[in-house]
């Protein structure tokens, strides 16, 4: 509850903003089809952001928490005023909240690719973005035919894919900078080592790589400020670390060095597609092709399954491969599933991990359930018992622990009105 908000505070951020444009937008001067267009932008963000709060701060949307009156959602601001309420609605209530602004968003015909000068236009609001949003919005509710129309729009107005074989900054990936350290400084062992960053720079605040992505269709990032995407070693076993460019590129190896672990050195990789500290998280081209894909999956479609799946991998595999390494083959529907999952997991590391476990973990297939293990020392409030034996911590399935605290300075500043998730005691097993 005290260790940082996890979003919630950019978030809610950006539904105050998006409300300010919604309760003001008529009382000003302007043409009225760009009123109309500001207006459908306005409710894509304030439902992208209702939705990013829903996946960390509330439970899945399974059957059973939504006919379930008593399941918190979200407070439903609707205004910038502080009278407002400010007491969380039901789940679903929220839910309904999320898709009406939704339907509002689909009225949005802003270009992503603006006409004048062909620039990708992906940092605001436009009509290709918000029919990906959807694809992904409607996969998570398990609405597979709705997803899959959504996608086909989505791609059907913009498709490009970034060739990892093509040796470009604008059009490929590129090694951008080589950095050199020196590792067990002071002992027989002591060494300089070379680290390699892809496609980047050492400036944080230069946008230009990030901006230069040609998948981008609503850019957004995730941010961390450790300034390290540590990969488990089960995600890097997931790739062809001979042919798969990917891990070629985005896994830079000995990245621990950059993080300070020189002395003893120990050698790991870090997770890395622009700066060090960020991923893009918003709807990319490559996501929507795995929607593409699984939906057909699901739907028991499975040579158009291949097919999505494996226009993908043409722009990612090392053109050098056997053509049975580029293109995975699909025997049939679980077969299909379990793959494209896996290439989810491959394209998509850490930005879609978290909403995929918790929706397989909640739809009508059990065979793609996720239970997450972490193997760790105990701890107390002021420090690791690391001379105590490892612990294997357990995320059951149905763990209320899916739902993250509010931060406690808003439980404090509701005044009473905002209610704390509930957790019972068996929602994380020590083994």
């Amino acid at each position: 509850e005290t260790n940082g908000d996890g979003g919630w505070d950019e978030s809610w951020g950006k539904i105050f903003r998006a409300n300010m444009v919604l309760n003001n937008l008529y009382k000003v001067e302007g043409r009225e089809e760009v009123k109309k267009e500001l207006k459908a932008e306005a409710h894509f963000i304030r439902a992208y952001e209702m939705y990013m709060l829903a996946n960390i701060f509330c439970l899945p949307y399974t059957n059973t928490n939504k006919t379930n009156k008593d399941e918190m959602g979200l407070p439903l601001k609707q205004s910038t005023s502080f009278e407002e309420s400010v007491e969380r609605a039901s789940l679903e209530d929220t839910y309904e909240f999320i898709e009406a602004d939704l339907e509002e968003a689909l009225k949005i015909t802003t270009p992503l690719i603006r006409a004048n000068d062909g620039v990708l236009r992906a940092w605001r609001g436009n009509k290709t973005g918000v029919k990906a949003f959807a694809a992904r919005y409607h996969l998570y509710q398990g609405d597979y035919t709705k997803a899959l129309n959504y996608a086909n729009a989505a791609l059907g107005e913009y498709s490009t894919l970034v060739d990892y074989n093509v040796n470009s900054k604008t059009g490929g990936m590129t090694w951008g900078l080589s950095k050199n350290y020196t590792i067990n400084q002071g002992t027989p062992q002591q060494q300089t080592v070379t680290v390699k960053y892809p496609y980047g720079h050492d400036n944080q605040s230069d946008p230009t790589d990030r901006m230069a992505w040609k998948e981008h269709l609503y850019m957004r990032f995730m941010y961390d400020g450790s300034w390290w995407f540590i990969p488990s070693r089960e995600l890097l076993n997931l790739y062809d670390q001979t042919y798969d460019r990917r891990y070629e590129y985005n896994y830079v190896q000995g990245y621990s060095y950059d993080r300070g672990v020189i002395k003893p050195s120990y050698s790991y990789p870090g997770y890395i597609r622009f700066f060090k500290d960020n991923l893009p998280s918003g709807p990319t081209v490559a996501e929507v092709y795995l929607i593409k894909a699984e939906c057909h999956a699901r739907l028991n479609q499975i040579p158009e399954a291949q097919t999505a799946v494996n226009t993908l991998r043409a722009k990612r595999m090392n053109n050098t491969a056997p053509t049975s390494v580029i293109n995975l083959t699909l025997a049939n529907k679980q077969d299909a599933i379990t793959k494209i999952l896996q290439e989810r997991r491959r394209e998509l590391a850490f930005v879609q991990r978290w909403n995929d476990v918790r929706r397989l973990n909640n739809n009508d297939d059990t065979t793609d359930d996720v239970v997450m293990t972490r193997s760790f020392y105990g701890y107390s409030a002021s420090a690791i018992l690391n001379l105590e034996p490892v612990k294997t911590f357990t995320l059951p399935k149905n763990s209320r622990r899916f739902a993250t605290p509010i931060p406690y300075t808003d439980i404090v500043a509701g005044q009473g009105k905002i209610k704390q998730n509930t957790y019972d005691a068996n929602s994380v097993l020590i083994q």
